[in-house]
């Protein structure tokens, strides 16, 4: 029984240490360009846009298509980023060891 308790005890701090973390990594943003850095995306480590910036020059009315992939691809980009920067905080708290549900 005593096992049993000392291990909810390090359950309930790693579930502590992990929200901390998450808090701390989701304050935290990556950005990916497309087009030779026509557009940018910046996303936080919650995935969430945070900002798109688009170089003028890219704006073409009769090219509308090339415009929203280099916007999709961006975009993308930088979740993909955005994924990678906390699965590897998370790693680092879990000291790489896979828990299910979690990153």
């Amino acid at each position: 029984m005593k096992d049993l308790s000392g291990m909810m005890k390090q359950a309930q701090k790693l579930q502590a240490k992990m929200m901390a973390m998450q808090e701390e990594v989701g304050n935290r943003t990556v950005s990916a360009q497309a087009g030779g850095g026509m557009v940018e995306a910046v996303v936080n480590g919650r995935q969430e846009l945070v900002s798109l910036r688009i170089d003028p020059e890219v704006v073409v009315a009769e090219d509308v298509e090339m415009l929203q992939d280099l916007i999709l691809a961006a975009l993308n980009e930088a979740l993909n980023r955005s994924r990678e920067m906390m699965a590897a905080e998370m790693s680092k708290l879990t000291g790489g060891m896979q828990i299910p549900g979690l990153f």
